[in-house]
């Protein structure tokens, strides 16, 4: 890294991650040009760059992709986790190469640009993951300019001025505005996503969305529900006017703690009414908090789709997605919440079931886009438990 305070941008750099300490990594921009600040995380997956880039827990933050070939395979329709990208940039090794794939569409340099985001790409990106697993995700500024004409001074002084996510509540920012009934099913090649024409018979699922993955709808319906979909914001009476079956909690951006405070009373009132409840994700960090318990910012947060977590009841472990910088704190669950998974990279909560409500959670994405598929048996056992 170069001190942005002290040395001039390199020939044909056109792009610059700045830090708030004042350091800076240069290579070559791509998508869209301007500036963007947020938090830098890294995410491990070797596939699924457009699903990261579109799900809306990546709000506030830039992905700094370990795999090096990204954008190789283009981008399509049928790819994505919400209507628009909500990662603010990425950071890649190898430059964005011209697509390989029968599925494609757009390019991801071209995809990037149309949808306002910036990448970065000539970059060490194992020496980036590993600077924030010494040192924690940092707070950046990503910038592309054709001209490579950067204030790095500037930059430097506006990537130290952002407050960071601990404390901001994204989830208001990220999730539907309005009420619907979710209708597709699950992306099948050469049929796209099948439309889901279920019976009013089947269990109603009310999802309270505070920043979901699609595909996390799309598995509750092919687990035989009937999806209701409602914003982060919803009282406990707009859940009720439902009649729901069941209630579900997104995953979702930013603070748990900060997203809680109009969350957790509403949640709390829906387990008083003794209403089955899912969590996944944000959703899993809500509950524990509904249930009385604490979360924490954590040092680097886990991003991919290789997480190994033990199941508690029989030791089984499952290969898993994952995308989150805050977690459950194990020390403060009550004597009500008995833990259920555990990360086996570092020990941190991934599980919580009630003793005394129909109610559990996952920290990790069992809708496993993209990502494996050992835990779509959560959502059966959701919908299963409706009947």
């Amino acid at each position: 890294m170069a001190d942005a305070k002290t040395l001039t941008v390199p020939k044909g750099a056109t792009g610059v991650l700045v830090f708030a300490d004042g350091s800076a990594v240069f290579g070559r921009g791509f998508g869209a040009v301007g500036e963007a600040v947020g938090e830098l995380c890294f995410n491990t997956a070797m596939t699924g760059y457009q699903e990261v880039m579109t799900d809306p827990s990546y709000a506030g933050q830039i992905v700094t992709f370990t795999f090096p070939h990204i954008g190789n395979v283009g981008t399509n329709l049928d790819d994505v986790e919400a209507d628009n990208p909500f990662a603010l940039g990425c950071v890649v090794r190898q430059d964005v190469t011209e697509p390989s794939n029968f599925r494609n569409v757009e390019p991801f340099d071209q995809w990037m640009k149309e949808n306002g985001r910036i990448g970065l790409s000539g970059v060490d990106t194992r020496a980036l993951t590993r600077m924030i697993r010494l040192k924690g995700a940092p707070n950046v500024v990503i910038a592309h300019d054709p001209e490579g004409n950067f204030d790095l001074a500037a930059l430097a002084e506006k990537a130290a001025s952002w407050p960071g996510l601990e404390g901001m509540d994204l989830a208001i920012e990220v999730t539907g505005k309005e009420s619907r009934l979710w209708k597709d099913g699950v992306w099948k090649l050469g049929f796209g996503y099948g439309k889901d024409e279920a019976a009013d018979d089947r269990p109603h699922v009310v999802a309270i969305d505070y920043g979901a993955k699609n595909n996390i709808f799309r598995n509750l319906v092919k687990a035989g529900a009937r999806v209701t979909v409602l914003p982060a914001t919803a009282t406990y009476e707009q859940v009720m006017e439902q009649k729901p079956d069941g209630v579900f909690l997104s995953n979702g951006p930013g603070d748990p703690a900060a997203t809680g405070e109009y969350a957790v009373p509403v949640i709390k009132q829906v387990l008083e009414a003794d209403k089955p409840v899912f969590g996944i994700c944000l959703g899993h960090q809500m509950l524990a908090l509904a249930a009385g318990a604490k979360t924490v910012k954590m040092h680097q947060g886990h991003r991919g789709a290789n997480h190994p977590v033990k199941r508690l009841s029989d030791g089984l472990v499952e290969i898993t997605s994952m995308n989150h910088g805050f977690a459950v704190d194990s020390d403060t669950l009550p004597a009500n919440v008995k833990p259920t998974h555990v990360s086996l990279f570092d020990g941190s909560n991934c599980g919580i079931e009630l003793t005394d409500k129909k109610a559990f959670s996952v920290q990790y994405h069992p809708e496993a886009s993209p990502g494996p598929q050992d835990s779509f048996y959560l959502f059966q056992r959701f919908v299963e438990g409706l009947k």
